[in-house]
């Protein structure tokens, strides 16, 4: 063949792989080429933290609903109808600070209105909920309600009162109670009962502490639940950057109690709290492997499934993925990736204040085995589905995003998808992320139709 034609050829591959995305080397699993599907910008302002969820729900099959903090400090509220393509805003707190974990988080009622609750990052002014009128009309939240968790008796046993994060869910099987867990009194995973959709909150509980109570030490704590009877809990024993043993552990509340993996119970309501020890670990750092965080979790057919990080060191960030064998009763571990350092954009001649913000990762509601995932990618955040057909033992690739301009980081697959339901995957880019008080982000998503 003509060494020209052959030259021609050679070029006409390499702008090919230009044009669709360049195909990585992974040792662990098949890459394939992007999928063809146009990446969407669904806000040009907006950032979320992944302790407050759900921070986007589906309504029915063909509707998304969600929320951000603004550059200027501003909570809004959002849908986006996967049909038509129709995307409404509502701003239901101006300016409430510039604080990226102070995102909205959302459940549904009974009667079809959606339940919002959202925080201040560590004051005493409390929690903020607020309810649509008009069922999934986001326009139609009505008035903020702010609320303090906490009785003098909490504040006596564990006193420090701040309040960050909510995550809130409706139990069918408990006379549809609404339950919200944050880091509230103590500095602890809090949870409070309200019996009549949030106008009244019955019960305030301290849920982890550790003996004695360390004022200092804030596990940290990813939640999930189908709205039946249970919602279940990955956590740790406090943030990596303080913890150099950084655990993780797995327990779930049911008819007032919690209980382990295996089934055996911890403590009911009224012997709260109970220690990290407690509960199931999934994971105990070594020197080597590095302390933990954690990413998110979901349970299938009673098996949970958890994503978490390990940090050998600050810059190497490895994402894992772990599910409980309720045969050989324990918990399976593998290594999904390596996902590279911390994304905020450190300053020069500054020490980076937040070296575990890795890209972070979430699993598909409904199909575990699918992993989306923000990882640094010739030194940017991209996003990427991981597909294991074999627990986790091996994974092949699909990129997403490819030779991104701006990191692509915290993906999620919005809760509740309904069985015939789009899968959609939501994400953070990032025009600038230096800090969670000094940020211009946007939300992007992307229709999965593979």
């Amino acid at each position: 063949m003509n060494k020209s034609i052959i030259l021609v050829a050679c070029l006409l591959i390499i702008a090919g792989l230009k044009i669709f995305g360049q195909a990585n080397t992974f040792p662990n699993g098949q890459t394939k080429t992007p999928n063809s599907e146009i990446i969407q910008t669904f806000s040009d302002d907006g950032a979320w933290c992944w302790f407050s969820d759900p921070r986007a729900i589906y309504y029915g099959e063909n509707l998304i609903i969600t929320g951000w903090v603004k550059k200027d400090g501003s909570v809004e509220v959002a849908s986006l109808d996967l049909n038509s393509g129709e995307k409404k805003f509502n701003t239901i707190y101006p300016q409430l600070e510039i604080d990226d974990h102070d995102n909205p988080a959302f459940t549904v009622f009974p009667d079809g209105n959606v339940f919002t609750m959202f925080a201040w990052h560590s004051t005493k002014k409390g929690v903020i909920s607020n309810q649509t009128s008009n069922g999934s009309d986001v326009q139609s939240f009505g008035e903020n309600v702010i609320y303090l968790p906490k009785t003098e008796e909490l504040l006596e046993k564990f006193p420090r009162e701040t309040y960050t994060y909510a995550n809130p869910y409706v139990l069918k099987e408990e006379n549809n109670k609404l339950f919200v867990f944050g880091r509230w009194i103590g500095f602890k995973p809090n949870m409070i009962i309200s019996a009549d959709n949030g106008q009244t909150w019955n019960e305030q509980y301290v849920i982890i502490s550790s003996e004695p109570f360390n004022p200092n030490n804030r596990p940290y704590v990813k939640y999930y639940s189908d709205g039946k009877s249970k919602i279940h809990m990955v956590f740790t024993d406090g943030h990596p950057e303080v913890e150099p043993q950084n655990s993780v552990y797995y327990c779930y509340y049911e008819n007032g109690s919690f209980w382990r993996a295996d089934g055996t119970k911890i403590c009911s309501l009224e012997q709260l709290p109970f220690s990290p020890r407690d509960a199931s670990l999934v994971y105990k750092p070594s020197e080597n492997s590095g302390r933990a965080w954690i990413a998110d979790i979901v349970v299938i057919n009673n098996v949970p499934y958890i994503l978490y990080s390990r940090h050998p060191e600050k810059t190497d960030h490895r994402y894992h993925y772990a599910h409980f064998n309720v045969e050989e009763n324990n918990w399976e571990n593998y290594e999904i990736c390596k996902a590279g350092k911390w994304f905020p954009q450190t300053q020069p001649e500054k020490e980076e204040r937040e070296s575990y913000y890795m890209g972070n990762m979430t699993l598909h509601p409904e199909s575990p085995n699918l992993v989306y995932l923000s990882r640094e990618v010739n030194g940017i955040f991209e996003i990427e589905k991981h597909e294991t057909a074999d627990g986790g033992s091996t994974w092949a690739i699909t990129s997403i995003t490819n030779n991104s301009d701006y990191d692509n980081v915290r993906p999620y697959v919005p809760r509740y998808l309904p069985e015939n339901a789009k899968t959609v995957v939501l994400w953070m880019e990032n025009k600038k992320y230096i800090h969670y008080t000094d940020y211009d982000t946007s939300i992007k998503y992307f229709i999965d139709n593979e």
